[in-house]
């Protein structure tokens, strides 16, 4: 995160008072022509009449009143500033404050260190860390609760490494710190991971003599927790000489974030006595360890547990695929509040059900319960899951409504909508607009660029990211690679790949060595990508093996095929899709024959196929098809427009692809088969229902076939239409007889 403007300390009182005369609007609203009239009337009023006027016209809410008294009031005392500005903050006043601390500088009250340290808190409860900072620079001397209001504002506002460095700074001053000091620094070192400069500052509490201190050993074990040293966690809370709830909770809820739930079950019964946190940090613990059943029964073991506690048990169902058992709690829970519908929201987008995430979201839009960020994030992961570009659009619009734009989690969750429901120019019109970005935010867009196989502006992406400072993280990585993977950039690929550990530190997961196989299988390197997965440091899981398998049938490789075949149903027995592909393989060889005994097979180990699927968004409705469904209304509209398509795209030149049909049939009965493919049923469905030169979304469940591909390419050059079509793999933008992907898939 970029740091915080600094200021001059030497900036003198015309300055100061410019800079905020400049920067405070006169449509704060809070100038009233009531009370004293004039600063003539003031003058004749004595000062402490006036401030005891203004104290209660602030405790009666009458703001707009005390404000214009004190403007003016020509010597007020301290304590009028000092109760408006409390009544500002809670109000988040800060026109108004600016206006009050305008008048601090005129009155020569900014050498109160009091008042100042006022200021300071005040901009920034008020969200304004650039006015706090100005504010802290230009006091002429600053005490212990001067750098702590302005570390704490850093560390809540998520600029901890500004925050870290203000703690420092305040050391070299002289101020040595005190309990709510180190209180504030050490989640900022929480926050950063920064474990060896937790480390210093715990030397520093035991100088001070406060290592002991529940206060600041609640923050410490925290600290501790939070950079993975759980013994050292345990360490402070066995030396802190009178425990309170606070540190009780803090080292059970360590033990939990860790996976040591034994140890946190045997510290939570040691407990004197058992608030509902201490209850709800050890369900949560056994909930986000998938131990869904010890959740349920400590949570019917609480006395009387309240809405956090509910919460607990049905994010833990949810999460962890229960989603079922999940809504049955969320059904007979007293009352739900929005964390209760955030976590189910989630639970059905996590698990695949995303349509029914939609339909949750509009029954809570029906109710009092208004959803906050996280809500909307969720509700777009959903959007994407679905790649309903509309109804994604009208989330996006809510949350401007809202004002939740500003929280980078929700427009990363945005940019990650528009990309996968095809828009990857609205995606990083966004991301363009983003003021502050984080590394998911990079990662969304590199990842977005790479799924739409715009492998050049994803490196260039990359590289731009790299001179700020922004570090990649692994996921970024894998963004970097599949963009490599989808336009065939082998070097740049094994450049990255290589210089993700040397350059980064980064050591490579499994999903890394999948985009590897991906990238050297795509590319006819089928021997080194098999060589690669041979010399692999970790076991190779279904997913590499499985990009490997692709490649055979892109490649036609039917002896390593059948090789990689075993290792897929080994690992993954009833996955049909591994039956699918190899049936495939051999149809398109014309090994009928084989391709029986693989189905024969499928039907004795009860394995399913996977129907493929496609959809369309219109007006807020989806539309599915399956391969020659005539379910639809529109049907016998869209086989006839479908017929006159295929007599032009043959008078162009067109040649059904019929090695894509897997039946041993007459030629003919093999292209009417394949042109009734759910791909072409769904792009006939948009011809007929949207606008001439409009483009068209289409969406599949699989990968989509070669017929399908070459057909998409016709279609939009005869009907002149852009046609944007996601499949299992990436987005293919088909206009005027190419595709982006340049036949390379």
């Amino acid at each position: 995160m970029a740091p915080l403007f600094q200021f001059d300390k030497q900036t003198n009182k015309k300055q100061q008072l410019n800079v905020i005369f400049q920067t405070t609007k006169s449509k704060s609203g809070l100038i009233s022509s009531h009370a004293i009239e004039s600063q003539e009337q003031a003058s004749t009023v004595n000062k402490e009449t006036l401030s005891r006027e203004v104290r209660a016209l602030c405790n009666n809410g009458q703001l707009q009143e005390a404000l214009h008294i004190l403007r003016m009031t020509v010597h007020p005392d301290s304590s009028a500033y000092s109760c408006l500005l409390q009544c500002f903050v809670h109000e988040k006043a800060l026109p108004a404050s600016k206006l009050v601390h305008a008048h601090v500088i005129q009155t020569g009250f900014n050498t109160d260190i009091s008042l100042c340290n006022k200021l300071v808190n005040m901009y920034a409860k008020c969200g304004s860390l650039v006015e706090a900072r100005r504010a802290l620079d230009e006091m002429p001397e600053r005490n212990v609760v001067s750098w702590t209001s302005m570390i704490a504002a850093c560390s809540k506002h998520g600029y901890s490494e500004e925050a870290l460095k203000l703690f420092y700074q305040m050391r070299q001053t002289g101020v040595q710190p005190d309990q709510f000091a180190f209180a504030t620094v050490l989640p900022a070192c929480a926050s950063l991971g920064a474990l060896r400069d937790g480390r210093d500052i715990h030397q520093d509490l035991i100088r001070s003599g406060l290592e002991s201190n529940a206060f600041v050993g609640s923050a410490l074990i925290n600290m501790y927790v939070k950079c993975g040293s759980v013994e050292d966690a345990r360490q402070v809370f066995d030396k802190i000489s009178e425990r309170n709830m606070v540190s009780w909770t803090a080292m059970i809820s360590g033990y939990a974030q860790n996976g040591l739930l034994d140890e946190a079950l045997q510290l939570f019964e040691k407990m004197p006595r058992r608030d509902m946190v201490a209850w709800n940090v050890m369900i949560t613990g056994y909930a986000r360890n998938g131990l869904v059943d010890e959740a349920l029964k400590l949570f019917e073991k609480i006395p009387e547990p309240n809405v956090a506690s509910w919460n607990a048990v049905i994010a833990g169902f949810a999460q962890h695929g229960y989603v079922d058992e999940a809504l049955k709690l969320f059904q007979v829970m007293p009352r739900q509040d929005v964390i209760s519908w955030t976590a189910l929201i989630a639970g059905y987008a996590q698990n695949g059900q995303s349509e029914e995430a939609l339909k949750l979201f509009r029954r809570m839009q029906f109710t009092d319960v208004k959803p906050n960020s996280v809500t909307f994030a969720c509700v777009l992961s959903a959007c994407a899951n679905l790649a309903v570009f509309q109804q994604g659009k009208e989330v996006h619009a809510h949350i401007i409504r809202k004002g939740f734009v500003s929280y980078a989690f929700v427009t990363n969750a945005i940019v990650d909508m528009y990309a996968k429901c095809g828009n990857i120019s609205l995606a990083r019109r966004v991301f363009d607009k983003m003021s502050e970005r984080d590394v998911v935010s990079w990662t969304s867009m590199i990842v977005g660029y790479a799924l739409h196989g715009l492998g050049k502006d994803a490196l260039q992406l990359f590289e731009q990211m790299k001179y700020t400072s922004m570090k990649p993280d692994h996921v970024t990585f894998i963004g970097v690679l599949s963009a490599c993977c989808h336009v065939g950039l082998v070097d740049d690929g094994w450049h990255y790949f290589n210089h993700m550990s040397t350059d980064y530190h980064i050591k490579p997961v499994v999903k890394h060595y999948c985009c590897m196989v991906d990238l050297l299988g795509r590319a006819g390197h089928l021997n080194e990508a098999h060589e690669f997965i041979n010399e692999m440091p970790i076991k190779p899981n279904a997913a590499v093996w499985g990009s490997l398998f692709a490649a055979c049938r892109i490649h036609n490789d039917i002896e390593l095929g059948e090789c990689v075949a075993e290792q897929l149903f080994e690992l993954e027995p009833t996955k049909s899709a591994h039956y699918v592909l190899l049936s495939n393989i051999y149809a398109a060889a014309g090994r009928w024959d084989d391709r029986e005994k693989v189905r024969k097979l499928m039907r004795e180990r009860g394995v399913k196929i996977r129907p493929g699927i496609s959809w369309i968004e219109l007006k807020n409705r989806v539309y599915t098809f399956l391969v020659g469904d005539r379910s639809h209304p529109q049907t016998d509209e869209i086989y006839s427009t479908l017929d006159i398509l295929c007599e032009k795209m043959k008078e162009e030149g067109y040649v059904p692809n019929t090695n894509f049909v897997l039946h041993d049939v007459e030629e003919e009965l093999k292209q009417e088969i394949i042109f009734h493919h759910s791909e072409k049923l769904a792009i006939a469905f948009g011809l007929i229902n949207t606008v001439p030169h409009t483009p068209i979304h289409i969406f599949k469940n699989l990968r989509v076939c070669g017929d399908c591909h070459l057909a998409t390419k016709f279609i939009s050059k005869i009907g002149k239409r852009e046609i944007v079509m996601r499949d299992s793999n990436r987005f293919h933008h088909f206009k005027d007889g190419q595709c982006s992907c340049g036949d390379y898939w």
